[in-house]
Order: structure tokens, then C-alpha cells, then sequence
């Protein structure tokens, strides 16, 4: 126990020897280190100091000053990119205007001309730059980051408009994307639309979603049809919301009449510009829009529905679509639907004095508004009738038996559409397949090693001759299931 305990106090003293020491040298070192930082920031500020003395015998303050922040920029052994380098190297070759790939080219060309992004220090009147006082460390990188990222975000929003400024429009009535317009936003990944969504591009708002975030303000001013790089560096296509678009994504309250059913009710009424339509079921409004744009500005439409929350959203759908294409074309959208909240079985004084070419209908039991209507329908002009069940078109048919109106039921039809998925056949490393031509005989087996070759080798190429690539050709897994049933109706008489 006795040779036990001084042992123990030598380890003891030992380790608080290398501690003491370990932490000297540290001490010391930092010392070192903060004396090394310091040599060098007054170096480097007398050196520009120097120069501008230098340069205030023969070139006035601005020149002084230009060379300050050039020679603090080469302090720092970098070169920072430029914003508009930024802003630019986002968007495609072609989107940009050729003020802007010049003055990509002058930037390549004199690299020191570029703006800087941080300003060593502070400057009197006289554009002399003068040192800070000695402050903490950690304070002082503080304060220079706080500075650096200040200065780069004012010069970034400065690029950024400076950018949208010199792209301009190179067709005629082309226009660039404004506030206050709707856009979808899709995004593609082997030939299959993986996100699309439609939205109202507003100041001070974000895109965002799964895929990453795109702020609104990057958006505005550039063409339509641009591809922008989310968050996350996902490439999507902006574009320009049309009427297909706008009826498939807007808010909805019924179910609404889908455009390759509407387009089909369209060809079957014959509307032309000019014309004045019936439309029984408002809806969400869908239909409504195809027959505004289908009878014009010298052509009106009437819109009927019973239920007063489909009335509204009609009307809001309407109006926002209007105000979009407006800020889109510059030019009104014609103001020529009314919308009216009334059961047209019992709103005969609403078609007093009043003829239609064309009626659609698009009502549970639409048998039970035919005799109101019809005595308002041109003879010989027709309506179609957009039931979504097969029972209803049974009903409709029974209805007119009982009726005895003066109608001829000409068609009843259904509307399938079918996607497809066309594209080259590609390897599993990407590359593209090639056609392999049969061998008609047993004498050109010698020549098959030769045809494999040339075949690996055809492959390779970035773009293959012409024909010499096998494509896929089959249905679309994800197809449209049924939408509705449409009944022409013409008057006819007798």
C-alpha cells in the first residue's frame, strides 16, 4: 500500500503536466494565429491604402474608389459569380435576348469589370477607405456576413431586373408572363407527366412542391413555355394556362363537363359567332366558357342552374378566367354569358321573347325542361342533352315518347379517348436500340459479326440516322374512364 500511493500521485501529476501543456500550446498558437490575421488585414488595407493614394494624383475619387474595391476583391483570391451570371446560366439558350448573350460575352472577355459583392471597411468623403477599430472576432465575421449577403441580395434583386428588362418579346403580340396570370407548372420524367398544378402567379409567393419551390417574383417577366430549376434542382415547365387547363384544375362544385365532351356537344349544336344559346345546368361553369368563346363577342349565352352555391362558383370560375386573359392578351375576354339562379321548368318568363340556336342540357332529368324549352329552339336546330348514366338516356327517350315533342333523337354516342406511349426503345444504360435486319440465306452468316459491329457502334451515336431506331407503341396504363353519354336532339316539324 505504501509503494501503491506515491505511483499513483506521479500518474496524477503526470497528466495534469500534459494538460497544462497541451493547453499552452494552444493558447499559443491561437495567439499566433490571431496575431498572423490581423498582420495580414493591415497589410492588405494599407496595400490598398497605397493605391489609392496612388491613383488620387492622377484619376478623381470614383476611380479611387473603383480600384478599392477591385484590388479587396483580388485580396480575397476569388472572383465571385455575377448575379445576371446566375439568373442566366437557369435559362435555356434560346429564351435569352441578344442584349444579354453579349453582355455575357464582355463579361468573359474583362472579368474584372464585374461588380463586386464586398467592400472591406468603410470610406470617408473623400473615397479613402478607413479601417474599423479592433472588435471581437466572432463580431467582426458576424457583422462582414451580415454585410456580404445584404450587398449580394440587393445586387441579385438589381440583376434580376436588369435581366427581365432586356428580355423582350422577338415575335409579334408575343407577351411575357405578368402577376395576376394563371400558369400550370409540370414536370416530366420519361415521357409521363409526374406533377402538373395550376396557379395564379402573385408578388411575394412560392411555388411549391414536392419537387421543390420556385418564388413567384423569378417567375414573372419571362416567355411562356420557359424551364426553371426548383430548390431541389428539378427542371419545370411553365407555362401558360389554357382553356383545357383552366376547366380540368379550376374549383369546382358539380362534376364539370370535360373538354372532349363539350368539344363534341360543340359540333353537334353547329355553334358559330353570333349565335344565342340555352345552357340548362351551370355547374362549375365549364361548359359555360366553351360557348363564350364559341358564339363571341356578337353571340350571348344563358346560363340556368336551380342550386345557388353551383350558381356562384359559376360566376367566380367565369370572372377569374376573364380577369387572366385579360393580363394575358391584353384585350377583353367577351362579357357575353348571364348567369341566372332559377329552375327553368318554372322560368318560362325568363325565354319570354326569346329564340335560341342551339340548347344545352345538362340536368339530371332533363325530360322535364324539354316543353318549356323547346318552343324557343330555332326549327331544325338541336340539343344536346350530357347525361352521365345509361338509365338517364332511357328516361330521356321515354320522356319524349310520352310527350310527343317534335324532336328526333339522331344520335346517342359516347366519346372515348385514348392515350398512347410513343417513344424509342431504349437500353437499360440508355442507349438506343437498334433494328436487326433478318438473314435471308445461309451465306450472309459471314457478314453477321461485321452487322453486330456496326450495330454496338450505331448505338453509341447521340443522334442515330434516321430510321434506324425501333420505337414502342402501346396504350398508356393511366387511361380516362367514362364521362357521359351525349343525346343529339333536333327539332323538327311536323
Amino acid at each position: 500500500m505504501a509503494v501503491q500511493m506515491p505511483f499513483t500521485g506521479l500518474l496524477f501529476v503526470h497528466r495534469l503536466v500534459r494538460i497544462s501543456t497541451s493547453s499552452q500550446r494552444h493558447l499559443s498558437s491561437r495567439d499566433i494565429l490571431l496575431k498572423c490575421e490581423r498582420g495580414t488585414r493591415t497589410f492588405s488595407t494599407a496595400s490598398v491604402k497605397c493605391n489609392e493614394n496612388k491613383g488620387d494624383n492622377s484619376d478623381s475619387s470614383a476611380a479611387a474608389t473603383k480600384l478599392t474595391f477591385r484590388r479587396a476583391l483580388l485580396s480575397r483570391g476569388r472572383r465571385p459569380l455575377s448575379p445576371l451570371e446566375r439568373l442566366s446560366s437557369l435559362l435555356p439558350q434560346d429564351a435569352l435576348s441578344p442584349e444579354v448573350m453579349q453582355l455575357r460575352e464582355q463579361i468573359r472577355q474583362d472579368p474584372e469589370e464585374v461588380p463586386n459583392t464586398q467592400v472591406l471597411g468603410t470610406q470617408d468623403e473623400s473615397g479613402h477607405e478607413r479601417i474599423p477599430k479592433e472588435v471581437d472576432s466572432e463580431t467582426r465575421h458576424a457583422s462582414d456576413a451580415a454585410q456580404e449577403t445584404t450587398t449580394s441580395d440587393a445586387q441579385l434583386n438589381e440583376a434580376f431586373n436588369e435581366e427581365k428588362s432586356l428580355t423582350s418579346p422577338t415575335l409579334p403580340r408575343e407577351s411575357l408572363l405578368a402577376f395576376g396570370e394563371l400558369l400550370v407548372a409540370e414536370y416530366r420524367k420519361k415521357g409521363r407527366v409526374e406533377f402538373r398544378k395550376m396557379f395564379e402567379l402573385q408578388t411575394g409567393t412560392r411555388l411549391q412542391s414536392s419537387w421543390g419551390v420556385i418564388l413567384h417574383d423569378d417567375i414573372a417577366g419571362l416567355p411562356a413555355g420557359c424551364f426553371l430549376k426548383t430548390s431541389r434542382g428539378v427542371l419545370l415547365l411553365i407555362r401558360r394556362a389554357s382553356l383545357e387547363d383552366y376547366v380540368l384544375y379550376m374549383k369546382r362544385g358539380p362534376a364539370i363537363a370535360y373538354p372532349k365532351d363539350a368539344g363534341t356537344m360543340l359540333m353537334m349544336m353547329d355553334v358559330t359567332e353570333g349565335d344565342c344559346v340555352l345552357e340548362s345546368g351551370s355547374g362549375s361553369g365549364a361548359m359555360s366558357l366553351f360557348l363564350s368563346r364559341a358564339v363571341g363577342c356578337k353571340g350571348s349565352v344563358l346560363s340556368v342552374e336551380v342550386r345557388e352555391d353551383h350558381h356562384r362558383r359559376a360566376v367566380l370560375n367565369y370572372k377569374r378566367w376573364r380577369t387572366s386573359w385579360s393580363l394575358r392578351r391584353g384585350e377583353e375576354w367577351p362579357d357575353n354569358v348571364q348567369f341566372h339562379n332559377s329552375d327553368l321548368c318554372t322560368a318560362s318568363s325568363l325565354l319570354a321573347a326569346q329564340g335560341f340556336h342551339a340548347v344545352a342540357l345538362d340536368l339530371i332529368n332533363p325530360h322535364l325542361v324539354l316543353p318549356t324549352v323547346i318552343p324557343h329552339l330555332h326549327p331544325g336546330a338541336v340539343c344536346a342533352v350530357y347525361l352521365a348514366n345509361i338509365t338517364q338516356v332511357i328516361d330521356l327517350l321515354e320522356g319524349l315518347r310520352c310527350l310527343a315533342l317534335p324532336l328526333l333523337c339522331e344520335r346517342i354516342i359516347e366519346v372515348p379517348m385514348r392515350d398512347w406511349v410513343v417513344a424509342p426503345a431504349l437500353q437499360k444504360d440508355g442507349s438506343y436500340c437498334a433494328r436487326k435486319a433478318p438473314i435471308l440465306d445461309e451465306d450472309q452468316r459471314e457478314d453477321e459479326t461485321s452487322v453486330e459491329a456496326d450495330t454496338e457502334e450505331m448505338t453509341k451515336e447521340k443522334h442515330p440516322a434516321f430510321g434506324s431506331i425501333p420505337y414502342i407503341a402501346r396504350p398508356h396504363p393511366e387511361q380516362m374512364s367514362h364521362t357521359a353519354f351525349l343525346v343529339k336532339l333536333r327539332k323538327c316539324v311536323r
